[in-house]
């Protein structure tokens, strides 16, 4: 046996090598960059949360909770998740920091996240989000801005006439 055989990465889970990283690298500096000077702040969550946080956020019906979430228990007995999604993370942290008192908060996060889904093309268990997320803001504007940082991020990276925008 060789070292290939004993040892490989989880399947759906893919490693980024040095020949794609310089295209992995363009793409968050284009989402970051941009998302800066739409006025947007960085929040960095945990990758591990409690499970509650999910099945309450998402719904404890749904099929990224009955099937798709890698959950476990840790030594203390805590029902814990990697994270599915992005969304529930950000809000959680929010709301537990005190940052929804104030009007108007502007937040983009990155990073991994995790589903038990069955691989095939185009998923993977463990993927990559970006998100913008906004807190307080009231006004129809809001809507007409996620879409032209949208349209921006897309001319950015030459794909505006590859790509195509569906609302349901």
């Amino acid at each position: 046996m060789t070292l290939k055989d004993n040892i490989a990465s989880i399947r759906g889970m893919h490693d980024i090598t040095p020949a794609n990283t310089l295209k992995w690298q363009r793409l968050e500096n284009t989402l970051i960059e941009t998302a800066k000077a739409f006025g947007y702040k960085e929040i960095r969550t945990p990758i591990v949360e409690n499970s509650n946080l999910f099945k309450r956020s998402i719904g404890q019906e749904t099929d990224i909770v009955n099937k798709e979430m890698y959950s476990f228990q840790d030594k203390n007995g805590d029902e814990l998740t990697l994270r599915p999604e992005g969304t529930a993370s950000c809000v959680r942290a929010m709301a537990q920091h005190s940052l929804l008192r104030s009007p108007g908060q502007k937040i983009w996060y990155l990073g991994p996240m995790f589903r038990h889904e069955r691989p095939q093309r185009g998923r993977t268990r463990q993927f990559h989000q970006f998100g913008l997320e906004t807190f307080g803001i009231t006004q129809a504007s809001i809507e007409l801005e996620l879409l032209s940082y949208c349209t921006l991020i897309w001319e950015k990276l030459g794909i505006a006439d590859k790509v195509q925008l569906e609302i349901n």
